[in-house]
């Protein structure tokens, strides 16, 4: 099993394929596993690199809280333990989060990005829905698949949802300003749903004005994530068609 000494902690992640390197980052409360399929496919073009997260899969995390600056870190050291001066980047929700801090932070090393219902910061809507983070609120298919990617059981899956709960109280891990985000090299793609009940429209568009090689795609209907069942296949078209341009 590949785990990295990051920081303090035990990094878990795959790799596949070799190629152009290409991050997949999950959401908050997701693992590696979750990108299995679309790891398979695109290895034929990529070196995919697909981490878990602090705290998230067979990864660990010292920390009480989850941070996305420390978990972009993370990352980072990651690319540097596989010899990775740079690299494109697939990121949902947290994992587009994760993706902002290490463009910002270091532009050089990441060359392009598909940034799928990330936010510059939370914001107010947001933080209700955050306090009311908890486990028992979930459908028992997403209670299972959390037990499926999270091995150290309910202790690992409470303190996951703990430090969710926190993100309604935090202000200054997410704080990017459009001076922050006028840092960013890579070319950029923002997916966003119309209908993201945690982010409104208007951050993507902001987001978008500020980073000097971006697109906007604004999908009709969606909320947050909107990439899953029927538009799965149409968003691996697109996504990859993007990171595979020069």
């Amino acid at each position: 099993m590949p785990i990295a000494a990051c920081n303090g902690l035990q990094l878990y992640y795959t790799v596949h394929g070799s190629g152009e390197p290409l991050l997949l980052i999950h959401g908050f409360g997701g693992a590696a596993v979750d990108w299995a399929a679309l790891a398979a496919e695109w290895a034929a073009d990529f070196r995919v690199i697909v981490p878990d997260l602090r705290g998230h899969g067979r990864s660990t995390n010292p920390a009480p809280t989850f941070r996305h600056d420390a978990a972009a870190g993370d990352i980072l050291a990651l690319l540097d333990h596989l010899e990775v001066p740079g690299c494109n980047g697939l990121g949902v929700s947290a994992g587009g989060n994760v993706l902002l801090h290490m463009a910002t932070r270091c532009p050089e090393r990441v060359k392009a990005m598909v940034l799928v219902s990330a936010t510059t910061h939370f914001p107010e809507q947001a933080r209700p829905i955050m306090r009311s983070y908890r486990i028992e609120l979930l459908p028992e298919e997403e209670k299972e698949k959390m037990r499926l990617r999270h091995p150290g059981g309910p202790a690992q899956i409470d303190r996951l949802f703990e430090q969710a709960r926190a993100f309604a109280d935090s202000y200054d891990d997410l704080n990017f300003t459009p001076h922050d985000l006028a840092k960013i090299t890579a070319r950029t793609l923002i997916v966003q749903g119309d209908s993201d009940a945690f982010y409104p429209v208007q951050i993507s568009e902001e987001m978008a004005a500020a980073i000097p090689n971006a697109e906007l795609w604004i999908v009709p209907g969606g909320g947050h994530g909107p990439i899953g069942g029927e538009r799965w296949a149409g968003f691996v078209k697109r996504a990859g068609e993007f990171l595979r341009k020069p």
